[in-house]
């Protein structure tokens, strides 16, 4: 659990820093609307983290479905880092609509790391944000 947890935070934080990344959701970040209470009530901040990608379904489908250390998976909590794309699995059965009045976009992610090495989990994630960015058109100022 200890393993679980410091990989998370490592993800967490370098998420964070990522461009491509619109938000994330870790108790352990200071911005994170329940940081205060996470701080006061636990130990740690857990092993799980979601976020999500500034980006399509579509990429987030070809992200989730590159990962080297992260296999998908819709139970989560083990040993073996896992990923998890609601949207197209946990809560495919409900519509897009609904989904986004409860709050779960379709470029949301959830992460269960694993006891992998942090270093490469991150590496991981990383390699596929930016494999996301280099897929994007490139775009050409008219002048």
């Amino acid at each position: 659990m200890e393993r679980h947890a410091r990989n998370a935070e490592a993800i967490a934080l370098a998420l964070n820093a990522h461009p491509l990344v619109a938000r994330v959701y870790f108790p352990g970040l200071p911005g994170h609307p329940g940081h205060e209470i996470a701080l006061r009530q636990l130990t740690g901040f857990g092993g799980m983290v979601s976020f999500e990608l500034d980006g399509t379904c579509e990429e987030v489908v070809a992200f989730v479905s590159s990962r080297r250390f992260f296999a998908l998976g819709e139970s989560l909590g083990g040993v073996r880092s896992l990923v998890c794309h609601p949207a197209r699995m946990t809560h495919a059965a409900i519509p897009a609509a609904q989904r986004a009045t409860l709050g779960l976009s379709d470029s949301l992610i959830r992460l269960s790391p694993g006891c992998e090495h942090h270093r490469d989990l991150v590496a991981d994630l990383i390699e596929g944000l930016d494999a996301v960015r280099a897929a994007r058109p490139v775009l050409v100022s008219e002048s």
